[in-house]
C-alpha cells in the first residue's frame, strides 16, 4: 500500500504541478475564457489514464496463467523502464519545467484555443499512463487489489491538495529535497517490481533458474502473514528469492541509485526551486 501511495503521490504532484503552471499562466495572460479548453484535455488525460488501467486488467483475465504471467511480466518490465526514465527526466530538467510549459502554452495561443487543450493533455497523460502501468504492475506483485488501490487513490488525493496549495501560494515546498527522497525510495520499489519480472519470467521458463533458491525462508515466515506481506508491500522482496531475483534486485538499486544521486548532484542543488515559489502572483513575472 505504502508503495502506491508513493507513486500516487510523485506522479499526481508531478501532474498538479504541471496543470497548476498552465492554468497560472492562462490567468496571467488574461485568457480565462480558455481554461475550460484546458481542463476538457486534463480531463480527457484522465479518462484515458483509467481506461487504460482497465484494459491492462481485462487483458490480463483474458489469458491463460501462462500467458497471464508472461503478460505480466512484461508489462512489469515497461513499469521499471517508465518510472526509470521518469525519475532521471526529473532529475534533469524539473528546473526548465516552468519555462518549457510557458512556452508551450505561447505557441498553443498563436494557432488556436483547442491547442491549449492538446497541451494539457499531453502534459498529463504521460502521468497518466505511468501511474497506470506501475500501479498494475504493482498488484500483480503484491497480489493485492484493494489496498494498492487505496493508496493509489490516497496519493492521488494529498498531491491534488499539494497542488491546489501550491496554486493560491498557501504552501511552499522544498520540491526540490522532496523528488530527491521520493526518488531514492522509486529506485528501491522499482528494483522490487524488476525481481517480480524476473519471477514471472522465471515461472514460465523465459529465464532460468527457477529452482536456484539462494535462501528460502517459508518454514520460518509465513508467506501469506503479516510481516511477509508488509516486506513484500514495501520492498517487493519475498521469503524466498532465486539468485537471478536478488542479482536482478541488487544491480538495480546499485546502478541506478549511483546515477540518480550522480544527476541531481550534477543539475544544481536547486533542481525544482521554481516551484517552491506561489504560482500565481500579481504584478509582472519578476
Amino acid at each position: 500500500m505504502f508503495a502506491n501511495f508513493l507513486i500516487g503521490l510523485r506522479e499526481g504532484l508531478e501532474a498538479a504541478l504541471i496543470v497548476a503552471i498552465l492554468v497560472a499562466y492562462v490567468v496571467k495572460l488574461d485568457q480565462r475564457q480558455l481554461l475550460p479548453r484546458l481542463w476538457a484535455g486534463v480531463a480527457l488525460a484522465v479518462v484515458l489514464s483509467l481506461g487504460a488501467g482497465a484494459l491492462l486488467t481485462f487483458t490480463t483475465a483474458s489469458l491463460s496463467d501462462a500467458a497471464a504471467e508472461t503478460f505480466a511480466g512484461v508489462t512489469s518490465l515497461a513499469a521499471v523502464g517508465l518510472i526509470t526514465w521518469m525519475i532521471f527526466w526529473m532529475a534533469r530538467n524539473a528546473r526548465a519545467i516552468k519555462a518549457h510549459l510557458h512556452g508551450e502554452v505561447d505557441r498553443a495561443l498563436t494557432r488556436s484555443g483547442w491547442a491549449l487543450a492538446v497541451v494539457a493533455f499531453f502534459a498529463v497523460i504521460r502521468e497518466g499512463l505511468e501511474t497506470a502501468l506501475f500501479l498494475y504492475a504493482g498488484m500483480q506483485s503484491s497480489g493485492e487489489r484493494g489496498a494498492p488501490l487505496i493508496g493509489a487513490f490516497l496519493g492521488l488525493a494529498l498531491a491534488v491538495g499539494l497542488g491546489v496549495l501550491m496554486y493560491v501560494g498557501a504552501v511552499r515546498l522544498d520540491l526540490s529535497r522532496m523528488f530527491f527522497w521520493t526518488g531514492i525510495a522509486l529506485v528501491v520499489i522499482a528494483a522490487g517490481v524488476l525481481r517480480y519480472a524476473i519471477h514471472e519470467f522465471q515461472e514460465v521458463g523465459i529465464l532460468p533458474g527457477m529452482d536456484d533458491y539462494v535462501f528460502d525462508l517459508t518454514g520460518q515466515i509465513d508467506p501469506a502473514g503479516w510481516f511477509a506481506t508488509l516486506i513484500r508491500g514495501l520492498f517487493n522482496i519475498t521469503p524466498a528469492m532465486t539468485s537471478l531475483e536478488i542479482f536482478g534486485w541488487l544491480a538495480y538499486i546499485v546502478i541506478v541509485m549511483t546515477l540518480f544521486v550522480r544527476t541531481v548532484r550534477s543539475s544544481g542543488p536547486k533542481p525544482a526551486a521554481v516551484a517552491t515559489q506561489p504560482l500565481v502572483r500579481s504584478g509582472s513575472d519578476g
